[in-house]
Order: C-alpha cells, then structure tokens, then sequence
C-alpha cells in the first residue's frame, strides 16, 4: 500500500517537470498511452465480443478517466500537488459518505467541509481555476468508482478497465500529435511523462491487485487516506511547494474525515 501511494504521488511529481515543455496536455497524453499499454497486456479485453449494454458504461469510464487526469494534473500545474490531490479526495470521500447513514458519518461531513473551506478561503494568491479543476477531478474520481462497479458487473474480470483505458488512449492520440506539433517534446520531457505513466498507472494498478489479495477492502480504503499526505510531501521534496499552515490544517480536516469515517465502520 505504501509502495502503490508513493508511486502514485511521486507519478505525478515527475509528470509536472515536464509541464514547461509538453504542458498538462501532454503528459496526459503519454499517461494515458502507457496506462492502455499495462492494461491492455493484462486485461485482454475480447473486444468483439462486448455488447452494447456492456459498450456504454466502458465508453463512458474512458471518457471519465481521461477528464479526470486532465483536470487533475492541469490543476496540479496551478495549485500545487498537495491541494490538488487533497481536492481531488474529496471524490472517493464524498461517495463513501453519501452512503453512509450515521450521524457521525454527518460531522466527518462537517469535518471534510471545513477543510475544503481553509483550503478554498479568500486570499490574494488564491488560484480559483486551478481549485475549480482539482473539484472536477474529484467528480470524474467519483464518477469513475460508480461506473467501475457497473463495468465490473457487466464484463469479467479487468477486461472493462482494459477496454476502457484502450478507448482512452485511443482519444487521446490527436491531442498527443497536436501537442507535439506545436510544442516538439525533448527527449528529457518524454523521459519524464513516461516515467509519470509507469509510476502512476502501472505500478500502482500492479499493486493495488497484489495488495487486495492479502488487505481487507476497509483496511485499503483507510490507507488511501494518507494519499493527500503522500502528495504535499512528495511535492514538497521532488518541486518544492511548500503548503502554509492553514493549507496543511485543510488536509489535515480532510484526511481526518475519511479516517474517522472508515476506522469506525462494521465490516
């Protein structure tokens, strides 16, 4: 788990040293492109085979998948990856709570508000773009936990992920050629988007399914609380953002919220 969340984090980080040259857009791109390749090979998908009720939430996932990384890493470019991955938590977070039906789900609620509203006070520096992107990430995050489940149950094994990363890449291949058109990559920008996609989509999917073999499924899901943690200390040592006070606190509320949600449910 510690190995799927620094891989992840660290993923984007690099991705973001190549942002100068091919820009939010075409690191996506190459991300996306290495993600088909892991999931395609392990995946399999039987392409031919797959219905129209089995098509549509796969098209959907693919479409999702993509906005999610655009809009999350475009937001990582303005605000930093710390706040950006703390906004982006709130899409898993939000959908476990909805869910919920305690009254002390309601105040990790109140918790989880109170950060996101430190995180999003008025100030002379505050990038409200680049917060909007982070929220849409954490939509499309949350929009892509309920369509995995429908796509779960509608085509075997990970062979809709698989599909769905494929579509993916698939849409992605103009933008990649129009980012490289207008802005010609260097070799150290490929190296660095490559290294993003191996570290934030391989590697993590890789051991997300070694680590759900051996690790209850509440036990994960309170794990990848640390991941806004995980993503302001990374950013901090691999591109020095540094976050204030009242920014570490915001995270602090958030990571809160869902901890105290999880440890405290039934299995």
């Amino acid at each position: 788990m510690v190995a799927s969340g620094l891989s992840n984090q660290t993923g984007a980080a690099v991705g973001a040293l190549a942002f100068p040259v091919i820009g939010p857009v075409g690191v996506v791109a190459v991300r996306q492109y290495v993600a088909a390749a892991v999931l395609l090979a392990v995946g399999r998908p039987r392409l031919r085979h797959l219905t129209w009720a089995q098509w549509w939430p796969v098209l959907l996932l693919a479409v999702v998948f993509g906005t999610m990384n655009l809009s999350l890493y475009s937001a990582v470019d303005r605000i930093g990856l710390g706040l950006a991955v703390t906004l982006e938590f709130l899409g898993p977070l939000g959908i476990a709570l909805a869910a919920a039906r305690r009254r002390l789900d309601a105040c990790c609620a109140v918790i989880a508000a109170a950060g996101v509203v430190t995180l999003m006070r008025p100030r002379p520096s505050a990038d409200y773009a680049g917060m909007g992107l982070a929220l849409l990430a954490a939509a499309c995050w949350a929009a892509y936990i309920l369509l995995n489940r429908t796509v779960g149950r509608r085509v075997a094994g990970a062979q809709g992920a698989a599909a769905a990363a494929g579509v993916s890449a698939v849409l992605f291949l103009p933008v990649g050629v129009l980012v490289a058109l207008r802005h010609p990559p260097d070799a150290a920008s490929i190296a660095w988007a490559v290294t993003a996609g191996v570290l934030s989509s391989a590697v993590p999917y890789l051991a997300d399914l070694l680590t759900l073999r051996h690790v209850p499924a509440q036990t994960f899901g309170l794990f990848m609380s640390v991941n806004p943690v995980l993503a302001a200390v990374v950013g901090l040592l691999v591109l020095g953002q540094d976050l204030g006070g009242w920014e570490w606190a915001g995270v602090a509320a958030v990571v809160a919220a869902n901890t105290l949600s999880l440890a405290t449910r039934r299995v």
